[in-house]
């Protein structure tokens, strides 16, 4: 991993900045350089939002995104906003709510149940966030599972930790296809 920069993209509320936090403070921890920022305003509920973090294992000296290597779409409405400006071997994840963008289709493209898994299979849709980290650490190979559970029980609110535990497992263990 030299510098891999990831955009992580859903409807405002559904913790798409938190995940990004967790990923790029995971990233430090495992001894990595990181940066992360945001963007939303008024779609900060219920409109499309980006996180975006960028890693590497040397110092960061443009602290953009500019040219995703990864990026995760939780909404249709993230995925048609947000899945442009790729690096040429990027990897695309969308939900399997979300129809695929047609540009979305020259890249290595995942389509996982994030949200089914979140409300079915966790009993919470507001865990989809921390699914979702656990899927892209399992595609990155950003730092080690022990590593990004000890950030996540660091970053979620007290008294959650066995759902938000749960969900992390759920996403690292998700079957990604052939």
């Amino acid at each position: 991993m030299k510098r891999t920069e990831i955009r992580l993209a859903g409807t405002g509320g559904q913790g798409v900045i938190l995940a990004s936090v967790i990923l790029a403070e995971a990233a430090v921890n495992a001894g990595k350089y990181a940066c992360q920022t945001q963007s939303y305003g008024p779609e900060a509920r219920g409109g499309a939002c980006k996180a975006e973090a960028v890693i590497s294992e040397g110092k960061i000296s443009y602290p953009e995104v500019s040219e995703p290597d990864f990026v995760l779409a939780l909404t249709q409405k993230a995925a048609d906003k947000y899945v442009r400006n790729l690096k040429e071997n990027a990897v695309v994840v969308l939900d399997s709510r979300v129809q695929v963008p047609q540009n979305a289709e020259k890249y290595k493209l995942y389509h996982l149940p994030i949200l089914d898994t979140a409300e079915y299979e966790i009993g919470r849709s507001v865990t989809a966030n921390i699914v979702a980290v656990g899927v892209v650490n399992r595609i990155l190979g950003i730092c080690s599972f022990e590593q990004l559970t000890e950030t996540v029980r660091n970053r979620i609110p007290k008294g959650t930790e066995e759902i938000n535990l749960k969900a992390l497992n759920a996403g690292n263990m998700m079957d990604l296809g052939g």
